[in-house]
């Protein structure tokens, strides 16, 4: 490829903050798109899908690749990221699951689902044009050339953006209903910076009481690796809807020691993990009586979207109490109305 810049690229990356900042002329705002990281360069017939961490993930997308020869500018390095859109209840959102399940080894598979489950480019960020290298640049310039290398195409689309703070914390809640992930914040006037965590994110925060309903031992044999977790629906069975893990190694024992003597049964062969489709699915049921207070950021379905944090014990709460109804329902929203174009 004969461009400014050659992959591997280390995307700019953001740090976490509580509330949307706000200094007048300082930032500019984005939907926080929930995918997967991506930097793409195209040198005319030659493209390269740079996933964050240096590997190449052109092969899982076929008809994405197709769709920047022909949608992209000929000569171009774009940040942004890669998501899969689909129809739910009458309306277009992202769906994580199918996006997920587009990373597999089987190239009869990486065909199939290419053709049921398109993914679509959603830039944010320009890094070259042409013969141009722009990461000095300042982002209203970098953005004014992403607008002009992404076309009105079908599967690329350039994200919204504003200056109004006040627009910003309407959408992160507006656009929590088409599967978004939150807000980010860019300096109007800084430079891209490969690596550095320049920007600034705003994720949704929120704690739910859980029953646990069972546990997965650890893959070093010693103390538990996750909790289950299961809340009530209105028919009044016990859905498992996700787990927590990331312990510390004196945690594992100590929920070991708490959870061991509530178990209730053999082991079983449920659903394997959605965060990490290798991790051994087999999991010990123990009877519902002990709830845990967990953060989480977002649910998608009935499931929570991703992994959550284990905060406390909750003696007080009564298992029985533990539903669906506690949680926070988006509005509906449609992803259309997300992208500028």
């Amino acid at each position: 490829m004969d461009l400014p810049l050659a992959p591997p690229v280390a995307p700019m990356l953001a740090r976490a903050r509580p509330e949307v900042p706000d200094e007048a002329g300082v930032w500019a705002y984005e939907p926080k798109w929930d995918g997967f990281r991506a930097i793409v360069f195209r040198d005319r017939g030659e493209v390269v899908v740079q996933s964050r961490t240096g590997k190449d993930l052109g092969r899982y997308f076929p008809e994405l690749v197709e769709s920047i020869r022909g949608e992209f500018g000929p000569r171009c390095v774009l940040d942004g990221e890669i998501v899969v859109p689909r129809e739910v209840g009458g309306r277009t959102r992202l769906d994580w699951e199918s996006l997920s399940a587009r990373i597999h080894p089987a190239d009869s598979r990486v065909r199939l689902l290419a053709e049921q489950t398109p993914a679509h480019f959603v830039g944010f960020d320009a890094l070259a044009v042409g013969q141009r290298s722009l990461t000095e640049e300042s982002l209203r310039v970098r953005r004014s050339a992403l607008q002009e290398a992404v076309g009105d195409g079908s599967r690329c689309h350039v994200t919204r953006a504003t200056d109004d703070p006040g627009l910003a914390e309407q959408w992160l809640m507006a656009f929590e209903g088409a599967g978004l992930d939150g807000v980010i914040a860019k300096r109007r006037d800084g430079p891209y910076l490969p690596g550095r965590r320049e920007m600034v994110k705003v994720k949704h925060s929120r704690d739910a009481d859980c029953v646990v309903m069972g546990y997965r031992i650890h893959t070093s044999g010693r103390g538990i690796g996750s909790i289950l977790l299961g809340l009530y629906g209105p028919d009044g069975e016990l859905r498992m809807v996700g787990g927590a893990a990331s312990f510390s190694a004196k945690d594992r024992m100590e929920l070991l020691a708490e959870l061991e003597p509530l178990r209730d049964g053999d082991v079983r062969d449920g659903e394997p993990s959605r965060w990490n489709s290798a991790a051994d699915k087999a999991w010990i049921p123990v009877r519902p009586e002990r709830v845990a207070e967990v953060a989480y950021d977002q649910m998608e379905g009935t499931r929570f979207r991703h992994a959550v944090r284990f905060v406390r014990w909750r003696p007080d709460r009564d298992p029985a109490g533990c539903t669906f109804g506690q949680l926070d329902i988006p509005a509906a929203y449609d992803l259309a109305d997300v992208l500028e174009h």
